[in-house]
């Protein structure tokens, strides 16, 4: 008995140090209190351990709503031209003036050149056909421009020397000084509006700079302003700056090619004038030679 008494003690003191839960039969009214809790599971639905995963939602950052960036581009030219200084605006203005200028010179004068040749080949035409000069004068006498002028000028002073034999041996001399005269007359007036194109190709890319070198000034106050070297703080002046040398080049490039393209126009005009001249002046060299022959003749 007292065997049996010993070996129950150390069962019971045995069991809950190895975790063994002893028989209900042997004494013991109910289990231990720690051995009759249920035993929870170690793992959350995520397979993370349950202090793990308090600690991981506790620390978890709000999520960070996405941010769009400005979709990025080039500034209206107009509202450049509008937020620009005023005395950059001066500039601009002067120059869009300078350039409108330009095309009207050239519409202008290609209408008047287009007129001058077609007067000039007629008159030509005229000439080649006309088997002396009173014929060709005749048949100019109402027609317009320094073709039917030079004509009638050398039919003139043809009538003159053979009404006066005496100023026969200087006709052919004074004809020509007033061909001539006629002929400069005629690309006088063609050239005349053409300067103003060479000003303007001269004079716009300086003027445009002028823009430009004030645009800048303003970017170098702006930033001495705000004290800081942002680009949306120097973008402004620098993009009017850079706005009026752009209108002085569009303004000048354009100005030099109607330029250019006019003097050449005008020196075939010429040409076809000296061919001109050369025709009337044969025909009338023709007639005193005729009137020459005559006087010995008689």
């Amino acid at each position: 008995m007292v065997k049996a008494r010993v070996l129950l003690v150390l069962a019971l003191l045995a069991g809950p140090a190895f975790g063994q839960t002893p028989p209900l039969g042997m004494g013991l009214a109910e289990p231990p209190a720690q051995l009759a809790a249920p035993l929870s599971d170690p793992l959350d639905r995520a397979g993370l351990p349950q202090a793990e995963a308090g600690v991981g939602a506790a620390a978890a950052p709000a999520p960070v709503p996405a941010v769009t960036a400005p979709q990025g581009g080039h500034g209206d030219l107009v509202t450049i031209v509008r937020q620009a200084h005023w005395l950059v605006q001066a500039v601009m203005a002067v120059l869009a003036l300078a350039a409108l200028t330009a095309l009207t010179v050239w519409l202008h004068k290609s209408v008047e050149f287009a007129l001058a040749r077609r007067r000039l080949a007629r008159a030509l035409h005229m000439v080649a056909g006309a088997a002396t000069l009173e014929e060709a004068a005749q048949g100019m006498a109402a027609a317009r421009g320094p073709g039917a002028e030079m004509a009638r000028a050398a039919a003139s002073e043809l009538g003159l020397a053979l009404e006066d034999p005496a100023l026969l041996p200087g006709t052919r001399d004074r004809t020509r000084l007033l061909l001539e005269r006629i002929e400069a007359g005629a690309a006088l007036h063609l050239r005349a509006g053409t300067g103003i194109l060479g000003s303007i190709a001269a004079t716009a890319p300086f003027i445009g700079l002028f823009g430009t070198v004030f645009g800048i000034m303003n970017s170098f106050i702006a930033i001495a302003d705000s004290g800081t070297t942002s680009l949306a703080v120097v973008a402004p002046g620098i993009a009017e700056a850079l706005l009026a040398t752009a209108i002085g080049l569009a303004a000048a490039i354009p100005a030099v090619l109607i330029h250019n393209l006019l003097s050449r126009r005008l020196a075939g005009y010429r040409h076809r004038m000296t061919d001109l001249a050369a025709a009337l002046e044969a025909l009338q060299s023709r007639a005193l030679d005729r009137a020459a022959a005559q006087g010995k003749g008689a």
